[in-house]
């Protein structure tokens, strides 16, 4: 069990749960000897939807931070606090996106922008959660969950969870921690996520499959769902009564300059039988069969080519391959549970780790076309 905080909100004392802070993600005591650290605190590099959030060094923040007035320096750097009712972003009703005034990364949009009356810009959830971090404040003799931005340590105010559905949650932040972009208007540099790819493989049950493939280098996100069935956000209760159609399918979302299409699919056919129809192992069913869907016509026939060298191997010799390649439809995550299953519960699935035999093998084939060359 997770400890308890005990936020104070002016005269009232708000207790902020284990299940609150799961969807913080994280605790930081970085920034002052006064503030404890709980959890530890995330090592990401990319976020869920594809930024990079890697720490910046101090210089790279010293020198960010010259551009800043000195409200917005007080704020972000000395952890000031605005006078309420007075920030420029308090009434802003414009539809967008908030980035941190220091180093860009967005931080809130106005899809989730709530008027709580307590004067300052407040919001029921972040853009990402990966992009904000959080730590316990127990300055000016109160404990207050103090959130941060995740990349350059900026603050931008406090978390206290007396905020609407469906979080539960208040944003509490200072408009001189803000910058905002309107819709519509294009995103500065420093604000556009990474240039990442999407793809998706089914391979029986999905909780192996997603689990090996967040071990590749390379891959930022794998999410268990359902796809190329006949019913929108179908359950899983559904999917398994063989009358939707669906797989039990993964989504990859991948950096393509650290890790290649081919290297995902060497991967895939190695931590599972493509041999099997529409099962793996013990598992039995339409939604355990193994499939490349496919999101472009390119991906599609580097697929198709992947799948006959393959066939034509020792490895496959007096075996066919079944996997089905086709076209991706939509994707529909599957419920909470099934989510990163195999690193919550500990229980092993029928997939093995292939990606040390996967890179050694590009590496060899690198070393040896040089050698030809």
């Amino acid at each position: 069990m997770r400890t308890l905080f005990i936020i104070l909100l002016a005269a009232t004392s708000i207790a902020v749960g284990a299940a609150t802070l799961a969807a913080f993600g994280g605790l930081d005591d970085s920034k002052s000897e006064s503030k404890e650290i709980t959890m530890q605190p995330s090592t990401k590099t990319v976020s869920r939807s594809g930024y990079n959030i890697a720490k910046l060094r101090p210089e790279q923040v010293e020198l960010l931070a010259k551009k800043l007035s000195p409200e917005q320096f007080r704020v972000t750097q000395k952890s000031g606090t605005e006078a309420a009712f007075c920030g420029n972003l308090l009434d802003n009703h414009k539809l967008g996106i908030y980035t941190c005034v220091v180093c860009g990364l967005p931080l809130f949009s106005s899809e989730h922008k709530f008027n709580s009356g307590t004067g300052w810009p407040s919001f029921f959830q972040p853009f990402d959660r990966d992009h904000i971090a959080y730590v316990k404040d127990v300055g000016l003799d109160m404990q207050r969950i103090e959130i941060d931005c995740a990349r350059c340590n900026a603050h931008l105010g406090h978390v206290f969870e007396d905020g609407p559905k469906p979080t539960g949650l208040r944003y509490c932040l200072n408009s001189a921690a803000l910058n905002f972009v309107e819709k519509g208007q294009p995103l500065p540099l420093e604000s556009q996520p990474m240039a990442l790819q999407t793809a998706y493989f089914a391979g029986g049950c999905f909780w192996g499959i997603e689990h090996r493939f967040q071990q590749c280098p390379g891959v930022v996100g794998s999410e268990s769902g359902y796809m190329n069935g006949s019913k929108d956000n179908p359950t899983y209760e559904e999917v398994c009564s063989h009358t939707t159609g669906h797989a039990e399918a993964v989504k990859v979302t991948y950096d393509p300059s650290k890790v290649s299409l081919n290297q995902l699919m060497d991967g895939f056919f190695r931590m599972h039988d493509p041999t099997q129809l529409d099962r793996q192992g013990p598992d039995v069913g339409d939604q355990y069969r193994t499939a490349i869907f496919t999101t472009d016509a390119h991906q599609q026939s580097e697929a198709e080519a992947f799948k006959s060298a393959l066939q034509r191997t020792p490895r496959f010799a007096g075996k066919k391959i079944v996997t089905v390649i086709q076209p991706a439809k939509t994707f529909y995550p599957a419920e909470d549970y099934h989510q990163d299953y195999v690193e919550r519960t500990g229980r092993a699935c029928h997939a093995t780790n292939p990606w040390p035999e996967v890179f050694a093998a590009t590496k060899s084939t690198n070393h040896d076309a040089v050698a030809d060359h």
